[in-house]
């Protein structure tokens, strides 16, 4: 009996010795013990998000400030129901156009547990709560600071970028949107301009791929609002997560930002043509499309191209910017007044979009929404008490190497 016993706990020690070596402490922040699995499920869940940078090293940073934060909001007596975990998740996964089981089925498949979610989430929300309690009162934005803000941004200057940009077709036919998921996956971890210069090259439907992917200098005020963000959280070199448009997958790589002069405010509203051609993508489509931009100098043009045509197919109208779909405006922005984009589809990618620049509308009022500029303004004071709250945090803790 015993030496079966022997036996049994020779075949097992490898695995239990395993499992000791993946819940071994790599760090203490006093005293809250950081694991080699958190490392390891911290570093496959920000793979899985596609963040930038991420490393080992940044993934053991975050679990540190994340003890910090939590020993600060439960000093603080501060502490998430279950009500609120399940909205900010629901919010989270959202943000994907998942649901939460949707999210964390797609996250298990790339070996991340449902708990590392959980946690990665509810950090960040119970940290958001403690510096609104903490520092709320003190990042109360006056009328003045409003109306500095607004001759700065609509008079003064403006921030314009230079990007590369790959657009994967994606349409629901022949696994192309799963090919392109997968592409897009790959190519949002690029770091090097000439790479992903090459994949725009090889893969990208828009005529950019003709320079590279190359794009010019565009005015982020003519930029979708959603976009913004994003791009201004990138560096140079660094790729967006891929953005998911109807039959399309678009990435954009950083390869400058500045500051310039503003010229004008931005427009009110954009004034713009789309004719609608059957055949999708096709060379014949593709072949008519080039033909009519040949013949058509203004959007008038296009009324006489589209006279034997059903009416549907013909659009043309003045929208302010929040009102046009993403794909369209930020192909617009990469246009003149006058000038064609073919690379959008509709239909699951059986109609092609003949787009055309009419004209910007210059804004009669050059009065801001004063309650966006105060909610920005108050945003950027929070993030900064948050960033010194959390050095300070940093300074007084004892973070020991395992």
């Amino acid at each position: 009996m015993a030496r079966f016993l022997i036996l049994t706990l020779a075949l097992l020690w490898p695995a239990f010795g395993m499992a000791q070596s993946q819940f071994r402490t790599v760090v203490t922040v006093d005293n809250a013990a950081v694991t080699a699995f958190e490392v390891e499920q911290r570093l496959r869940l920000l793979r899985a998000l596609n963040t930038p940078g991420a490393s080992r090293e940044s993934a053991l940073e975050q679990l540190i400030e994340d003890r910090l934060k939590q020993a600060a909001a439960r000093r603080a007596g501060l502490s998430l129901t279950e009500e609120g975990l399940e909205r900010s998740l629901t919010e989270f996964a959202g943000r994907a156009n998942l649901t939460v089981a949707e999210l964390q089925q797609t996250l298990r498949a790339q070996g991340v547990e449902p708990e590392t979610l959980t946690d990665f989430v509810s950090v960040g929300v119970i940290w958001r709560e403690l510096i609104r309690s903490r520092f709320g009162d003190r990042a109360t934005i006056s009328e003045a600071e409003i109306d500095r803000a607004v001759g700065g941004v609509g008079q003064n200057s403006s921030i314009r970028v230079l990007l590369n940009e790959i657009v994967l077709p994606a349409r629901p036919i022949q696994n192309e949107a799963a090919e392109a998921k997968r592409n897009a996956d790959r190519i949002a971890r690029i770091t090097s301009i000439s790479a992903f210069q090459a994949e725009a090259r090889q893969l990208s439907a828009s005529p950019s791929r003709e320079r590279s992917g190359r794009l010019n200098w565009l005015n982020l005020s003519e930029l979708p609002p959603a976009l913004a963000p994003i791009l201004l959280d990138l560096v140079p070199g660094e790729v967006s997560a891929p953005i998911e448009l109807e039959n399309a997958i678009l990435l954009f790589q950083l390869r400058a930002i500045e500051e310039v002069e503003q010229r004008a405010a931005a427009p009110a509203a954009i004034d713009y043509a789309a004719l609608y051609l059957p055949g999708g993508r096709s060379e014949r489509t593709l072949r008519q499309a080039q033909e009519i931009a040949g013949r058509v100098d203004t959007c008038d043009d296009l009324y006489g191209e589209a006279r034997n045509m059903p009416r549907e197919a013909l659009e043309r109208g003045s929208k302010v910017p929040t009102e046009i779909p993403d794909d369209v405006a930020i192909e617009l922005a990469k246009l003149d007044a006058g000038e064609v984009s073919t690379t959008l589809t509709r239909s699951n990618g059986e109609t092609l979009v003949f787009l055309m620049m009419c004209a910007r509308v210059p804004s009669l009022d050059t009065e801001q929404d004063r309650n966006v500029i105060r909610a920005r303004l108050r945003s950027q004071r929070l993030t900064g008490y948050a960033d010194g709250f959390l050095a300070e945090l940093r300074a007084q803790a004892v973070v020991r190497t395992q």
